[in-house]
């Protein structure tokens, strides 16, 4: 299966932002017990983050980053790429 990539940035205060956590943590979890391997995480210098995880296509990758509830609430601007990876 692919790997996608979605590149995000916060754009709410923090305290909005940190409601929606825990929710997103369960999706990513959902993901992964699903099969598509996916990984969370932030950027350790400023606001932002992560999600890489394995789709069958580009449309239902823009699914699942659809549904997930830090995009589904607003939370974050991001960027959806599908990643070629050329050395395992």
């Amino acid at each position: 299966m692919p790997w996608f990539v979605k590149i995000e940035e916060g754009k709410v205060d923090k305290s909005i932002f940190d409601q929606y956590i825990p929710a997103h943590k369960a999706y990513v979890q959902e993901l992964i017990a699903q099969g598509h391997q996916a990984k969370s995480g932030y950027w350790a210098r400023y606001g932002g983050g992560m999600l890489l995880f394995e789709a069958g296509s580009m449309e239902e990758a823009e699914s699942i980053v659809a549904n997930d509830p830090l995009v589904k609430n607003g939370c974050v601007n991001y960027k959806l790429y599908e990643w070629k990876i050329v050395v395992e």
